[in-house]
């Protein structure tokens, strides 16, 4: 029973893994192509696909025990459900993600170490990955907008967006509609300040470990330095001992 059971997670793993990797890899392909992803049957499978992780989603909300934990680990899974452009379907690929660390193939594969703890550690002990995920839901649905008003492609407005939130602002690019004059004020107020946090997070970061690393090689010194008083202690008792006992001898 047990095994059947083993079985079937793996098929249906394998299976939402497959589906994820196909369709976040279509959705990502657009921004180097023309390919229409809202008609025809890329459309359908889109669609059908969007559906499936709906499906998912819900079905894994009402099994979960903590539903706030869910919903806070699941952050990137809402991003490939929203429903407004195909493209979101390129967070499905945080799936991927999840079905690896499930298995730990990371630690099957011999990969798993110091690096993959520091990383693990780098994006959840700091709060990296919420503010990844609030950062670029502001970027991504800035883009989305922006290209529906000034009628742009979603790879250029997505460029807007990133040069808008990073202040770099080339110029190549500019609102020229009200709405579009409003999308890019709210985008310069919020995206840029989740962007210097995100900045700050990774400084933050480094300036702690290089200060933890300083502390741990101080602490070894200081550690090596007492073993070998201790080591010098020993030796003068040995040396006084000796010494006594050729007096000692001298006497006799």
């Amino acid at each position: 029973m047990i095994r059947k059971q083993q079985q079937w997670l793996l098929g249906y793993h394998l299976t939402i893994g497959a589906l994820a990797l196909l369709s976040s890899g279509i959705a990502f392909s657009t921004f180097f192509t023309h390919i229409n992803l809202q008609n025809g049957p890329l459309g359908i499978f889109m669609n059908t696909t969007l559906g499936i992780f709906w499906i998912d989603y819900f079905v894994r909300f009402f099994w979960s025990k903590n539903k706030k934990s869910f919903l806070i680990d699941n952050s990137f899974d809402m991003l490939g459900l929203v429903p407004l452009h195909p493209i979101f379907a390129v967070f499905r690929i945080e799936r991927v993600i999840r079905i690896i660390r499930f298995y730990h193939l990371f630690w099957r594969l011999g990969l798993d170490g110091k690096f993959t703890k520091t990383v693990h550690r780098f994006f959840y002990s700091t709060g990296f990955v919420y503010l990844l995920y609030v950062s670029v839901v502001i970027l991504v649905l800035s883009a989305l907008l922006y290209s529906i008003v000034e009628k742009i492609s979603l790879a250029n407005a997505l460029w807007w967006a990133i040069t808008t939130a990073t202040t770099v602002g080339y110029g190549d690019i500019s609102p020229h509609s009200a709405i579009g004059k409003i999308i890019a004020s709210v985008l310069m107020l919020g995206g840029i300040g989740f962007i210097g946090l995100l900045t700050s997070t990774i400084t933050g970061f480094f300036t702690s470990n290089s200060t933890n690393m300083e502390d741990t090689d101080i602490n070894l010194l200081l550690k090596k330095i007492d073993d070998l008083s201790d080591q010098v202690a020993q030796l003068q008792k040995e040396v006084s001992k000796n010494q006594r006992k050729t007096h000692h001898k001298k006497k006799s």
